[in-house]
């Protein structure tokens, strides 16, 4: 018969197993130095538009002027007020145990109307050195992304931004001041966030700011180009960067000891059938997504795919751009939420271009009457873990193994549907982050070189077009209760995996 202290010292005994269980997967299953931390972006989470002297930036626009294109007619006038808090969301990184805090800056804080000619605003820069010391005051080391969508509005007034070529030297001008005024602190630079996303969804579908497309869309825009624009949005944001990182490289790097990037977004392919087709299709997807952004850095052209579809539509590169282009990061961050079933489609008879049916593939999240996973009905997410270690093999083998980071990897859940008890027990987050981490361990013992994952978000916040009907943080916002923070059990569930 046992005893009250052996029936203690059982139960002792079974929580060490189950520890040791569920133990055995942490941070130390991940090479010395890795980096973990979490993502953020200045307009999906400063607030404060008016404020410190800042600019209009083509979001502000975009939301106020269509606010019909957002789920819940919002805005990010507020968002979570990080513009303001920033001291304490920063310490509630440093309390899970982060190594890194990636966030944006905003162009228009720096420079209200885009340019140098308009002056350096003085309140942005000493908001962004705030920002910076307070991250390096506690341990993180900053993660620092220098165009996160949100351009200045003055820009978009004068020459429609990124379909000019001015955009090129206006662009360089701004990520200058900030090597100038962060470099010292900032060893982390980010160019661009997924333009592919940019160029997409703000020249093609429209739902993105500038909000442009062509009148037969579905956005239905009163001006744009889809079949031409996303491609020149894409062409001078490359060339763009290309200056930027030869600009630093010549310049700043030898003195400041810090690297610099772009992050690029891509779902994972996988054919929808057995048949060339639709493998084809899986290529062709990757092509006009990942691709159109990775074959230039790489080989200096588009991916051979979308050169013999898109013909002149597609700009070229000069010689002497492609040789700036080739090799110009030293890293890659990737951005990866879904995968996505891929089958072909047949070339159409409308003549109709436009990027959004220019790679002839459809895509489903179903295959023979079995659909991947999702975290509820109508989220774009279908989650498959092992997509993220395709990707990452996938980018090694492709583009010359690249030092890589996961920039962005996370999962929603619905505001409307989700009562505050359910939202902070974020079970299913805690599987995503958990399963992806563990396939992303796998594709770095297969050689691909990763050098840290970072999550998104911090914060529930404000998700572009989704407004606030999406909950991506691991902390909850009550935006209902003077924007409380709350840890959710993910939040603890990453901050135990860091410190096991």
């Amino acid at each position: 018969m046992f005893s009250i202290r052996n029936i203690l010292l059982l139960i002792v005994f079974v929580a060490f197993i189950n520890h040791g269980a569920c133990s055995t997967f942490n941070r130390s299953s991940f090479p010395a130095g890795f980096l973990f931390g979490v993502a953020t972006a200045a307009y999906q989470y400063e607030g404060a538009p008016t404020e410190g002297g800042k600019g209009p930036s083509i979001w502000d626009t975009f939301t106020h002027s269509h606010p019909d294109k957002i789920l819940d007619k919002s805005n990010g006038d507020v968002t979570e007020d990080f513009y303001h808090r920033y001291k304490e969301d920063i310490k509630n990184v440093k309390k899970m145990g982060m190594d890194t805090f990636r966030f944006s800056i905003s162009w228009p804080r720096i420079l209200p109307n885009g340019s140098l000619s308009g002056g350096i605003n003085k309140q942005g820069v000493d908001y962004y050195n705030n920002v910076i010391n307070e991250v390096v005051a506690n341990g993180l080391q900053p993660f620092v992304t220098l165009f996160h969508w949100d351009l200045p509005q003055a820009l978009e007034d004068k020459y429609l931004g990124l379909l000019s070529t001015q955009f090129i030297d206006d662009y360089a001008n701004y990520v200058e001041v900030c090597f100038k005024e962060f470099g010292d602190r900032v060893k982390h630079w980010i160019t661009f966030n997924e333009a592919a996303a940019y160029c997409s969804r703000g020249y093609a579908t429209g739902t993105f700011a500038p909000g442009r497309c062509s009148p037969w869309e579905v956005g239905k825009c009163s001006a744009g180009d889809s079949a031409t624009e996303p491609y020149i949005c894409a062409h001078n944001l490359l060339l763009a960067h290309s200056v930027a990182v030869k600009l630093y490289k010549e310049k700043y790097q030898g003195v400041q000891k810090g690297i610099i990037g772009i992050t690029h977004v891509s779902h994972w392919f996988l054919p929808h059938s057995s048949s060339k087709a639709d493998a084809a299709a899986a290529q062709r997807s990757l092509d006009f997504l990942f691709g159109w952004f990775m074959n230039p850095v790489t080989y200096g052209d588009y991916p051979r795919t979308m050169r013999n579809w898109l013909g002149n539509r597609l700009p070229k590169f000069t010689k002497e751009q492609s040789e700036v282009l080739i090799g110009s990061y030293d890293f890659i961050g990737l951005n990866y939420y879904s995968t996505y079933y891929a089958i072909n489609a047949p070339a159409s008879n409308s003549l109709r271009q436009s990027y959004n049916t220019d790679s002839r593939a459809n895509m489903t999240g179903e295959r023979n009457g079995i659909a991947l996973p999702k975290p509820f009905n109508t989220s774009f997410i279908n989650i498959y873990p092992p997509g993220i270690r395709e990707l990452t093999l996938y980018t090694k083998a492709t583009y010359k193994n690249p030092v890589m980071y996961i920039t962005e990897n996370g999962v929603h859940q619905l505001t409307s549907a989700t009562s505050l008890r359910e939202a902070l027990n974020d079970e299913i987050r805690i599987s995503y982050l958990r399963n992806h981490l563990i396939e992303l361990s796998r594709a770095i013992r297969g050689g691909a070189d990763v050098r840290g994952y970072i999550v998104w978000t911090l914060l529930d916040d404000f998700e572009w077009d989704n407004g606030f009907t999406r909950r991506m943080g691991l902390y909850y916002v009550d935006f209902n209760n003077n924007l409380a923070r709350r840890p959710k059990k993910s939040a603890i569930w990453f901050s135990m995996f860091l410190k096991s």
